[in-house]
């Protein structure tokens, strides 16, 4: 169920998700104007200081007229910053806390203390029961084929599993949603919102580099290599961005990890889902959103209901000339 902070809130009923080195404050800014959910990592600052900027600068920008907003973040040891996260989360109450890995019920309780929402990353229905012991609003169903940290589930299978979980808990779903007819198919099958990320990387408000966004273009979906070899949680990376086995090697057998020695995670190896195929340009999060609107609307169309439904029977957009009505997705 959509939480009803969205409700009449959004162009679309999807999120752009937060993306490392790559969702900025325009972004952010740009996708909320354009009435979708913007997000970013607060580890796209290297501090709290700069986080806290950037909170700032999202906030003076935006306003109630806009879509709400995210912030994204590990709610778990391993996060050095997390208290830091929190308290600025709270202090300027962001709407949505994105959390991955793991959450609490202090965490949620903070949020919803301002009226914020809180939706976590699961990859399997272990991980989302945690999540809703911890009180969040909406599991982010992590399925195969989208990239960074991403599941190994089949879309239909994992909303099957778990939509008797959730009772009036958002489903959204994650994984190769790349423009409007995707879109409405992750609502179709069942999610409340849609979650959208490397379709945002190849946009002018994107903080990602020039050869990031071109390698996008000139990939496709043999390009994708699943992997947790390279920081032990399995994502799905750019083949070309992989460190290539040294000749002569005398380790015939070594792993990526062994070969990483000089590569970054993240700047030098390249993230993207397995939808890049379809991307091969880079417009204004603007244009990008207008056309996904039309793809969206477009696609409810070609699925029509008879209205005087004869024995139940539905029928695809052209076998009737008269007395169809396209299926409300959005609604």
């Amino acid at each position: 169920m959509l939480p009803p902070a969205l409700k009449g809130r959004l162009r679309l009923p999807a999120i752009a998700s937060p993306m490392f080195l790559v969702s900025g404050v325009d972004l952010v800014v740009a996708t909320s104007r354009a009435g979708l959910v913007g997000s970013f990592p607060s580890l796209n600052q290297r501090t709290s200081e700069g986080c806290e900027a950037w909170l700032k600068d999202i906030r003076s920008r935006l306003t109630d007229a806009d879509a709400p907003w995210a912030i994204q973040f590990a709610v778990h040891h391993t996060h050095k910053r997390m208290e830091e996260d929190i308290a600025l989360t709270v202090k300027y109450q962001v709407p949505i806390l994105i959390s991955a890995i793991g959450i609490t019920r202090e965490a949620t309780d903070a949020v919803h203390s301002y009226g914020g929402l809180v939706f976590h990353d699961a990859i399997n229905v272990r991980h989302a029961k945690k999540a809703l012991d911890a009180n969040v609003d909406g599991i982010i169903a992590v399925c195969a084929g989208a990239g960074g940290h991403s599941g190994t589930y089949n879309p239909f299978a994992f909303i099957g599993e778990l939509k008797p979980l959730l009772g009036d808990k958002a489903l959204i779903l994650s994984g190769c949603i790349g423009n409007g007819h995707s879109l409405a198919g992750a609502i179709a099958a069942g999610a409340d919102l849609g979650y959208l990320g490397t379709r945002f990387v190849n946009t002018k408000e994107s903080i990602a580099s020039e050869r990031m966004k071109q390698l996008v273009i000139e990939s496709d979906i043999r390009d994708v290599v699943y992997s947790s070899e390279i920081d032990g949680l399995g994502a799905n990376w750019l083949r070309q961005t992989l460190p290539d086995k040294p000749v002569g090697s005398d380790k015939p057998g070594a792993s990526l990890a062994e070969l990483l020695s000089d590569h970054k995670r993240w700047r030098d190896i390249l993230s993207a889902g397995q939808g890049v195929g379809s991307i091969d340009d880079i417009p204004t999060v603007a244009e990008l959103v207008e056309r996904t609107e039309h793809e969206y609307f477009s696609a409810a169309e070609r699925l029509q209901v008879d209205p005087h439904r004869h024995n139940g029977n539905v029928r695809i957009a052209g076998s009737s000339l008269s007395d169809t009505s396209a299926v409300e997705l959005s609604r």
